[in-house]
């Protein structure tokens, strides 16, 4: 019952997070950040101390991001990209206790990568 509840209260993040996405493009550091530590807040039962640690360190990791995609402008560097989430995923376990950790790469990171749009490839039919 619990799971359930995680994977509807998750999935309702994603969507608003997809519908909002479509009308606000790019939110600000600061607006990401919230979002993430309301739902590890919510999701994991934080508290405030914990909390206010997991805000500086996607804080500084959504600072960083935003520093790099404007220095590659269109040359997309997936290795620095995956070494920036590593780091980050570093501090958090310092953070995070192990279980917290797991639950968070294995629920709540995957709903929150935002979600490609499907190409409307048509074909014949």
């Amino acid at each position: 019952m619990r799971k359930h509840f995680i994977l509807i209260l998750v999935l309702l993040v994603s969507s608003a997070t997809m519908v909002d996405a479509q009308n606000n493009p790019r939110r600000t550091p600061e607006e990401r950040t919230k979002r993430v530590v309301d739902t590890l807040t919510s999701v994991l039962k934080l508290d405030k101390v914990h909390a206010d640690q997991v805000d500086s360190v996607f804080l500084t990791y959504y600072k960083d991001a935003d520093k790099m995609r404007e220095a590659m402008q269109g040359n997309f560097d997936r290795d620095a990209f995956m070494k920036l989430t590593n780091d980050r995923d570093e501090k958090l376990k310092k953070v995070l206790k192990e279980d917290e950790f797991k639950k968070f790469k294995d629920e709540i990171e995957p709903a929150m990568r935002p979600q490609r749009r499907q190409g409307g490839g048509g074909g014949s039919r």
